[in-house]
C-alpha cells in the first residue's frame, strides 16, 4: 500500500525532474547561443545536484519500503538480492 508520505515523495521527485528538464533545455540554449563556458558549467552542476537530490529521494523511499520488507522477511535469497542491489547501485555511483 502506498502511504501518503510516499505519494508526496513521488510528487517532489517528479517536480524536481520537471525543473531539471527546464534547466537542461536552458543549457542546450546556452550552448547554441555560445554562452560563457563557466556559466554553462555552473548550470550543469546545478542539474547534477538536482538529479542527486532526486536520486536521494528515490533511494530513501526504496530503503524504507523494499529493503525493510526484504530484510524483515523470511526469504534469505530475497534479502541477499536486495542488499546486492544496494551495493551495485553504490558501486555504480562511484564510477566516473
Amino acid at each position: 500500500m502506498i502511504e501518503p508520505e510516499d505519494i508526496m515523495k513521488h510528487e517532489d521527485a517528479a517536480k524536481r525532474l520537471k525543473t531539471v528538464e527546464g534547466h537542461v533545455a536552458g543549457i542546450r540554449r546556452m550552448l547554441e547561443e555560445d554562452a560563457y563556458c563557466i556559466d554553462v558549467i555552473r548550470q550543469i552542476q546545478a542539474v547534477q545536484a538536482a538529479l542527486n537530490k532526486v536520486g536521494k529521494i528515490v533511494l530513501d523511499e526504496h530503503l524504507h519500503s523494499c529493503v525493510i520488507t526484504a530484510v524483515q522477511g523470511e526469504n534469505q535469497s530475497e534479502r541477499e538480492r536486495v542488499l546486492k542491489e544496494i551495493i551495485d547501485v553504490y558501486e555504480a555511483s562511484n564510477k566516473v
